[in-house]
């Protein structure tokens, strides 16, 4: 027989969305519980940046200056190479935030961090190993979800299920919320090389004729982007791991001593980019929110810093009528019609990039001429203010209005 536990509010993903808003909504006296399917938060995640809207709000919550406390590299800029043209094309010193940088930061380290802050609260549970199976239906309305643990099967019942578990939601599936696919032309290759003394410190962005390669600096390592048209991994692998090789050291010159690092495919692993939103985010009884509400595209790096914003919002707008009472349809409703306005402006500025960029850059043959966007940038300088403010901030940054109970 499953054991049955009864909450307020039950999150299924322990990724930024979910352990930002179990402990904001702990912190406002909310009994919830947040279930991982995972042992650990020791995965290989693909976006590991805390942009200055996150960092906001953690100064909001008071525990910014501790957050910083641990190992992470600051970018105040992003440059990038577009064939000879060489840029800034995104300067967060200028943005009036308490932080004019990305800190980039192992995501398990972030996880991790906002677990131990959200144990701080008697009314927080974190329970991992506990994957969700399926979701607890009574005439049409959403009343908790059944996780399989070590121990065995489990029903939690609550006022509230929050399906913040990624952009292959089990959560998602189960309530049957349809999806709206925007495409990507794109994949992305990652890997890591070795960093060195006099490599540059800022991310690094190459465009060239038919390849997109980007570099993010780790410390001691570069994570790598080797961006590819989608659906063709198979052709470069039949092309044969050298040639690859080669690709990189042409993309990346400084570290043209370094490719012989990559001895086999096995450490160079696959993203599959793709880019979608709900149309509906709730139903009676449930919402999503972050990439199981709408997966970004990796342009910008924006995704993780979207869902931490829904969290955000998702608290301001809940907290009251789950402590209240039962939470309404309109409650849930309030949520996306708070948070779908900036996806959907986030989201049309990274198809444009893909479509009027990533795309010709890719079927590109021939020596690349630098988009009048680009050069405008070159020109003008202080025109850096603008990507810098919709990839360091966004549209309609939130701010933490929950009390701490």
């Amino acid at each position: 027989m499953a054991n049955t536990i009864s909450v307020r509010g039950c999150i299924a993903g322990g990724g930024p969305a979910g352990l930002m808003l179990g402990l904001l909504l702990a912190r406002a006296g909310v009994d919830v519980l947040v279930l991982e399917k995972h042992a650990d938060f020791l995965r290989d995640f693909r976006g590991d940046t805390i942009h200055p809207s996150t960092l906001e709000v953690m100064h909001e919550l008071g525990l910014l200056d501790e957050l910083l406390k641990l190992p992470h590299q600051k970018a105040a800029r992003m440059q990038a190479q577009f064939g000879d043209l060489g840029l800034t094309v995104a300067d967060f010193s200028t943005l009036s935030t308490r932080c004019g940088f990305i800190a980039f930061m192992p995501q398990w380290d972030f996880l991790n961090f906002l677990a131990q802050k959200a144990t701080r609260y008697p009314a927080f549970r974190l329970m991992m190993q506990a994957e969700v199976t399926g979701l607890v239906e009574e005439a049409g309305h959403v009343v908790g979800l059944r996780a399989q643990t070590p121990e065995g099967s489990m029903e939690v019942r609550a006022a509230l299920v929050v399906g913040a578990d990624g952009r292959h939601s089990v959560v998602r599936e189960q309530a049957g919320l349809a999806i709206e696919e925007f495409g990507a032309p794109m994949d992305v290759l990652w890997f890591r090389l070795s960093r060195r003394a006099g490599d540059p410190d800022n991310p690094v962005g190459r465009f060239d004729a038919g390849r997109i390669f980007i570099m993010l600096n780790r410390g001691d390592y570069w994570q790598c982007g080797f961006v590819i048209a989608k659906g063709s991994l198979g052709e470069i692998r039949a092309q044969g791991l050298p040639l690859f090789r080669e690709s990189v050291a042409k993309l990346a010159p400084f570290a043209a001593d370094r490719v012989h690092e990559l001895q086999d495919w096995e450490p160079i692993k696959l993203l599959t980019v793709q880019v979608d939103r709900l149309r509906q985010w709730a139903r009676p009884g449930l919402l999503c929110i972050g990439d199981a509400a709408h997966a970004m595209s990796p342009v910008g790096g924006v995704g993780i810093n979207l869902a931490i914003q829904d969290a955000v919002a998702t608290a301001n707008l809940l907290a009251e009528p789950l402590r209240a009472g039962p939470v309404t349809t309109e409650d849930l409703r309030r949520v996306q019609i708070r948070r779908e306005w900036p996806t959907r402006m986030t989201q049309r500025v990274q198809l444009a990039v893909q479509n009027r960029i990533i795309r010709r850059v890719l079927g590109s043959t021939e020596p690349l001429t630098p988009p009048p966007a680009l050069r405008l940038l070159r020109r003008f300088p202080w025109l850096g203010r603008i990507p810098a403010r919709l990839i360091g901030i966004g549209f309609r940054p939130e701010h933490v209005r929950t009390p701490a109970a």
